[in-house]
C-alpha cells in the first residue's frame, strides 16, 4: 500500500525569538506535530518552514504531496504569493490541507475560502471544551462526546469563513465563548480541514486527543482517485459524433 505522503509546514518563528516557547517546543512545533504523526505507520512524514529556500515547498516536493498541514501566526505577509497560487492549484488537483489555528489568517486559507476569515480572540489560557457535533464523521473517530485542553487561546464568533460543508467540531471556552472548531470545505478537487487548537504558548500539540484527531484529519483529506488536472481543451470531435442539418 502506498504511504499518505504528508509535509508539515510551521513558520518556525516564535520558535527562534522566544525562549518560553522554546521550552514548549524545542524542536519546533512543526517537528512536534511531525512526530505526533510518525506513529501511524501509513504516513511517510516531512517538514518544511518559512526561511527554507520557496519556503520548503518547491514544485516538485508540491507534486508529490499527499497532505499539507500548515501552521502560522505572525509571518503571514512574507509567505510569497507564488508560493501560496503554487499551494492552492495543487489543493484545486486534489492535495489535501489541514489549516490549524492562527493559520485561519494565512494567505493560502484566505485565499481559498474567499472571505476575511477574521475572528475574535483573547489570550487568558483557560479552558477550551471542544464537543464532538458530527459523531460519524471519519475526523471524530477515537474521540469521546469532547475533550479538553486544560489552556489555551480563546477564539469566538462570528468567525468569517464561508458556511462549512461540515462542521466536525464546536469548542465552549471557560469565559464562555463558542467556536467553530472543525470545519471541512471541499475546493476543486481537494479537501480542507480547518482545526482549532495550538497556540504556541501551550503544548497542545503534545495532547493525544490532538494528535488523534490530526492523524485522523490526514487520513480524511488524502486525495481520492486521479489528481484533476485543471484545461480549458478545445474539444473538436464529439463523442456522440454532431449531425450536420
Amino acid at each position: 500500500m502506498n504511504k499518505i505522503r504528508v509535509v508539515v509546514w510551521g513558520e518556525n518563528v516564535h520558535e527562534q525569538k522566544s525562549e518560553a516557547i522554546r521550552k514548549v517546543y524545542p524542536e519546533g512545533i512543526h517537528q512536534c506535530i511531525a512526530n505526533g504523526l510518525s506513529v501511524d505507520e501509513t504516513f511517510d512524514v516531512g517538514t518544511a518552514t518559512l526561511k527554507d529556500p520557496e519556503h520548503g515547498l518547491p514544485q516538485n516536493r508540491l507534486a508529490d504531496t499527499d497532505v499539507l498541514i500548515w501552521w502560522g501566526h505572525v509571518a503571514h505577509a512574507e509567505v510569497a504569493d507564488a508560493i501560496v497560487e503554487r499551494v492552492q492549484k495543487r489543493v484545486l488537483e486534489g492535495m489535501g490541507l489541514l489549516v490549524l489555528h492562527s493559520g485561519h489568517y494565512s494567505k493560502i486559507f484566505k485565499r481559498l475560502m474567499g472571505t476575511t476569515c477574521s475572528l475574535i480572540w483573547r489570550e487568558a489560557g483557560e479552558k477550551e471544551r471542544l464537543w464532538v457535533c458530527n459523531p460519524g464523521h471519519p475526523i471524530a473517530q477515537g474521540i469521546k462526546a469532547y475533550f479538553e485542553v486544560p489552556h489555551e487561546e480563546m477564539y469566538g464568533e462570528p468567525f468569517g469563513i464561508p458556511a462549512p460543508e461540515e462542521t466536525v467540531f464546536l469548542s465552549w471556552f471557560a469565559g464562555g465563548e463558542v467556536f467553530r472548531s472543525g470545519c471541512c470545505w471541499k475546493r476543486g478537487n481537494g479537501k480542507i480541514f480547518y482545526f482549532r487548537p495550538g497556540h504556541e504558548s501551550f503544548p497542545t500539540y503534545r495532547q493525544p486527543e490532538v494528535q488523534t484527531v490530526i492523524r485522523n484529519a490526514v487520513h480524511w483529506l488524502a486525495p481520492e482517485g486521479a489528481r484533476w488536472v485543471d484545461a480549458i481543451p478545445n474539444v473538436k470531435v464529439s463523442p456522440e459524433g454532431i449531425r450536420q442539418e
